[in-house]
């Protein structure tokens, strides 16, 4: 596997699960004029992966065949968001179902894909920062492809382009010929999952890493809800918090595109802390009242250190797992970033009578504590990975 095999395999899985999220609710709306239908059917795509997560990683760690597994969970995403796509003709029940399933196998297409990079491509530091590409392209394409599709035809349309999307992510997969990283079988399912939360909690390293990391996404998660208060606030057009949320997802790609094209021989734990803290920072200085056009400027450079960040995230998760946990380590930890951004998207929610430049310096000192977290990661700490 190369890096264009890779980019093909899982940039467009990921896209489509950051681009569904945005094409149901408006679907939702233009079938039955019901936004809280929308909410909830996003949340059913989204959800189920918090708790199939540490399955789908003792599964993945226990397959001769991970490939197979990965490729199949496009398919079945891609038939889910099918169906969905045709919510009104087709019941609400119904698509509900077909998104929930999606959901359940979401963490094969994310974290799951991720434990494999370093399978094809031999540099692991620049692995890393080619599946944080993947992820930061997927963030920005996905919303702006259904944006797209929804401005020239409908929500629709906008989900059969998720569905083929996701299509179009399995069929990439087969390509890859992805390998076991463990050699032989192990014990039972249950004692699979029970090590790797074992090794999780109490291996110094990856819990340091693991905590900070699903701390920035509680203020990560609570962005897109802010972003719409600081723009109603201040301007009186709610439309225009998408301007300041897709800002800090172009900052991410850029940076994503500078970081995967340079060397580096900087620790990946200081880079992760920096990264992380930098963007708390600039995420601060985005609430001060100065104009739109300081705040735009502001998000986005605040963006520009997420992929950095994220990609020393993951590096250092392979590099402290054991590889026949290696899997499960990966998608637990998806799985707790993903909970996290949830949920700090419902306490940004609850929390937007604190007012929206409150709730930006709050979610920018989650940042910089998510930084200064990391520098608790015992110094020197040798790899544990064999493969």
């Amino acid at each position: 596997m190369g890096v264009a095999a890779y980019l093909m395999a899982a940039t467009p899985p990921r896209l489509a699960v950051g681009g569904i999220t945005v094409a149901i609710p408006v679907l939702a709306v233009e079938q039955f004029g019901d936004v809280a239908l929308g909410g909830l059917l996003a949340a059913a795509a989204l959800g189920p992966s918090i708790v199939t997560a540490p399955v789908v990683g003792a599964v993945l760690d226990r397959s001769r065949r991970p490939g197979t597994l990965v490729a199949g969970a496009g398919l079945v995403a891609a038939a889910a968001f099918a169906v969905a796509a045709f919510l009104g003709p087709v019941p609400a029940w119904a698509v509900a179902i077909a998104l929930l399933l999606a959901g359940a196998v979401t963490p094969f297409l994310m974290g799951g894909l991720s434990s494999f990079v370093t399978e094809g491509i031999d540099d692991e530091r620049r692995a890393y920062a080619i599946d944080a590409l993947a992820y930061n392209l997927g963030s920005v394409a996905g919303p702006a492809a259904v944006a797209a599709a929804t401005a020239l035809g409908s929500a629709r349309l906008a989900t059969l382009l998720m569905a083929g999307s996701a299509l179009l992510g399995a069929l990439g997969t087969i390509p890859l010929r992805l390998r076991p990283a463990a050699s032989e079988p192990h014990g039972s399912m249950l004692g699979t999952m029970v090590a790797g939360f074992r090794h999780i909690l109490t291996h110094r390293p990856l819990a340091v890493i693991t905590t900070s990391g699903t701390l920035s996404q509680l203020g990560s998660g609570g962005l897109a809800i802010a972003a719409v208060a600081l723009s109603v606030e201040r301007s009186g057009d709610a439309g225009t918090g998408a301007l300041i949320v897709t800002a800090f997802a172009v900052g991410g790609l850029v940076g994503a595109l500078w970081y995967s094209a340079r060397q580096s021989d900087r620790r990946p734990e200081v880079v992760m802390g920096v990264g992380f803290a930098a963007t708390g920072v600039f995420t601060v200085i985005a609430a001060l009242d100065l104009g739109f056009v300081w705040t735009i400027a502001a998000i986005g450079v605040s963006g520009l250190f997420t992929a950095s960040s994220a990609a020393a995230m993951l590096l250092i998760r392979k590099q402290q797992s054991p590889p026949s946990l290696r899997a499960q380590v990966f998608t637990v930890g998806a799985g707790l970033r993903a909970a996290a951004a949830a949920a700090g998207a419902a306490i940004a929610g609850v929390s937007a009578g604190l007012g929206a430049a409150t709730l930006i310096v709050a979610i920018g000192v989650i940042w910089i504590v998510s930084g200064a977290m990391v520098v608790a990661y015992p110094k020197g700490a040798p790899a544990i990975d064999t493969a």
